[in-house]
């Protein structure tokens, strides 16, 4: 019988021995073998990285117009990612959440209150780039209706700052309406950009 005076375990905040090779072997699985063969049937991926070459952990940039981001942002930057999440995606108590909550997790994910950075966030964060990784913040916070880029919120520019890390954009598009005719291959460009570095005075104008 569960106690009810067990607390309640903090998805907020995790350490630098949660991102792991573990947490690289579920990503590849969770691209490799689940995401992009599924995908492939209804999309084709033009992927274009230009002359960027991503050598150190960053903050990975995307905007946001699908539930495919996560696994797009983890093409476009390599194996070896945390994700900022929304906190409302680890609660609940039902079999589905907490399905959910166990996989979000074992990708990488931490809850993050999207109305305000938390200290536990900001500790998680420490512990990402500690653990080598880096972290996809989608500055939108959530999925636009109208899939525009707009209402950006400027917490990743501080989290480079403070982490003293570079920001990756990464422009994601052709999933605004999703396509399920697996006659007809829509397809997905996903793009990255230049690396922008914490020190650019500009770095509060940065977008996808």
């Amino acid at each position: 019988m569960r106690s009810e005076n067990k607390p309640k375990k903090n998805h907020a905040r995790r350490h630098a021995r949660d991102f792991n090779f573990l947490t690289k072997l579920y990503q590849i699985y969770a691209l490799y073998i689940l995401f992009l063969p599924f995908s492939s049937l209804f999309y084709s991926i033009k992927f274009k990285k230009g002359d960027c070459n991503i050598k150190k952990p960053c903050i990975v940039a995307p905007n946001h117009i699908s539930y495919f981001d996560p696994f797009l942002a983890t093409l476009a930057s390599g194996i070896g990612i945390a994700y900022m999440a929304k906190k409302e995606l680890f609660e609940g108590d039902s079999f589905l959440a907490k399905y959910v909550t166990r996989n979000v997790t074992r990708l990488g994910a931490f809850a993050v209150n999207r109305e305000k950075l938390e200290v536990s966030t900001i500790k998680s964060t420490k512990e990402v780039f500690k653990a080598n990784f880096s972290l996809c913040i989608f500055p939108q916070g959530g999925i636009r209706k109208n899939k525009r880029i707009e209402n950006v919120n400027k917490g990743f520019v501080v989290v480079a700052k403070m982490a003293k890390v570079d920001i990756l954009p990464v422009a994601i598009s052709g999933v605004e309406q999703y396509n399920w005719n697996i006659f007809k291959r829509a397809k997905i460009n996903l793009e990255v950009g230049k690396p922008i570095s914490y020190l650019d005075d500009e770095i509060g104008r940065a977008h996808v």
